[in-house]
């Protein structure tokens, strides 16, 4: 198994991604350690893995919250180690469909403030427990928006951005001492159509957004856990400073 013996530390596992990554670690032998605000949706992700054989652990911390996420890392520290791998796959809401010229600031803020803290706080607080092992992958999350040129897409696309920069200095001053920074970019990930921030008709954007890949489909849960289940094996080593393309062949830098 990839992650056999490790340490893995999801937070949002209880959303959509988050919780599909929670169970592909726990497939590939982690053992998991679950948070998401509240407990309801990240327990029914660990009784899934529990009841495979899987290792799960389960908290209600808020990713926002510098005191949350410090508490919380040092808990899983004192009680298996240093984490070895360390996903932020909180969900964010994004104002989209609005033309920049009518989006308010707030609107227009709440992403960028919201996403860039939150994976800036969860990977600052899980490096540093790394950086004493001198060990670690951070994976942080970002979306095809973060590169492309497409309207309507408000803040999202610039707090898509902000996590790619973010995930590239980390991974310059991690580096030396043996900690690695990888970003996954998908595409819009086909079982997230039913969240409510779309901005045009479901149908009517699947098939934008299908007919800009070169396989004309959306990369799939299945894709995204299995990549970073990959990423954050001994297998991918060599990797660091990556922004690893999940777009299903996007030319997207």
């Amino acid at each position: 198994m990839l992650l056999n013996g490790k340490v893995a530390v999801v937070f949002g596992a209880g959303g959509t991604v988050g919780g599909a990554v929670a169970r592909e670690f726990a497939e590939e032998g982690a053992t998991v350690f679950l948070s998401d605000r509240t407990s309801t949706s990240v327990e029914d992700v660990q009784r899934e893995i529990v009841g495979k054989g899987g290792a799960a652990h389960v908290a209600q911390v808020d990713a926002t919250h510098e005191s949350d996420v410090e508490g919380y890392l040092a808990e899983v520290a004192g009680r298996a180690g240093a984490p070895d791998v360390v996903l932020n796959a909180i969900g964010i809401q994004a104002v989209q469909g609005v033309p920049l010229l009518e989006l308010s600031l707030a609107d227009f803020v709440s992403p960028i403030t919201t996403w860039a803290s939150s994976q800036f706080l969860t990977s600052r607080i899980a490096g540093r427990h790394m950086v004493q092992r001198g060990s670690g992958a951070i994976l942080t999350l970002s979306a095809s928006p973060a590169t492309l040129a497409i309207a309507g897409t408000g803040g999202f696309a610039v707090a898509c951005a902000s996590v790619e920069a973010l995930s590239r200095t980390l991974a310059a001053e991690l580096g030396p001492v043996g900690v690695r920074v990888v970003c996954m970019r998908p595409h819009r990930i086909a079982e997230t159509f039913d969240a409510p921030d779309l901005p045009m008709p479901d149908a009517e954007f699947r098939a934008f957004l299908e007919g800009m890949t070169l396989l004309k489909r959306l990369p799939s849960l299945s894709d995204v856990a299995r990549t970073a289940a990959f990423l954050a094996s001994d297998g991918a080593a060599a990797m660091s400073g990556s922004v690893v393309n999940l777009t299903c062949g996007m030319s997207v830098g």
